[in-house]
Formats: C-alpha cells, structure tokens, sequence
C-alpha cells in the first residue's frame, strides 16, 4: 500500500489557512520618505497578515489601489475597529499601526506610494509583486 502525504493547506480554503505575517514600515524615525521594505512579493491565493506600522512624525499612506482591486480583503484592524470590505489606502497616523489581512488572487506587479503630496516624488514608492501559485 502506498500513501502519499499532502499537506493540509492545500485542501483549506484560503481564508482558513494561517497567515503568512509580513511588516512594513513607513518611513523611519529618521523621517525617511521610504517604505521599509519598498519591494513585496506574494503568491496568489495565500493568505497574508501585512502589519503596518509608521514609527515617524508625520503621517503616511499605503497606496496601493490596483493591488487591492486584485486582492480579496478579510479585514482591516487598527486599534479596536476592525473594517471589511474593498481598500485602496491606508492612513497611518505618527505611531500608528494597522493589520490588512488578505488573499493576492492576480499576479503582476503593482505600484505603492504614498499619496501625500511631495511624499512619492521623495521616493516614498514601491512595488508589489505577486506570483502564480
């Protein structure tokens, strides 16, 4: 008798399966007009915990809007309020921190920036990559 072993994941529906745990900075507290990493790569159909935080003086936006429109959002959490649905930005205060739980469904490369004025001709940009499966 032979058995094949296959993993779990594979047969778990995106949403259940355990997320992979990503952190990206925005800016420093240098006050560097830059996303740390600026480069991210994903794989379409897993599931993704991007945790956020903004550890400068003055207030950011992840801007990644195509990204989204090719993403399933489970939720938005910042602080005690949990937000569903499409998102296309997300504003971090000075300190602020926010968790963008999500499924990547279409590969590609994707624009992020910072949607402050000045902020993406600082070099306040990067990319989003996301492979097949």
């Amino acid at each position: 008798m032979t058995v094949i072993w296959t993993p779990a994941v594979a047969a778990t529906p995106a949403t259940l399966q355990p997320a992979t745990e990503v952190k990206v900075s925005l800016g420093n507290s240098a006050n560097e007009l830059k996303f740390f990493p600026s480069n991210l790569e994903f794989v379409a159909g897993k599931r993704y915990k991007l945790l956020l935080d903004n550890p400068s003086s003055q207030k950011h936006y992840f801007t990644a809007k195509d990204f989204a429109d090719v993403s399933w959002t489970q939720k938005v959490q910042a602080g005690k309020v949990e937000v569903k649905g499409a998102i296309h930005e997300l504003e971090l205060q000075p300190g602020g921190e926010a968790e963008w739980v999500f499924v990547p469904m279409k590969p590609g490369t994707y624009e992020l920036h910072c949607s402050i004025k000045g902020h993406t001709e600082a070099g306040m940009v990067g990319t989003i990559a996301i492979a097949r499966n």
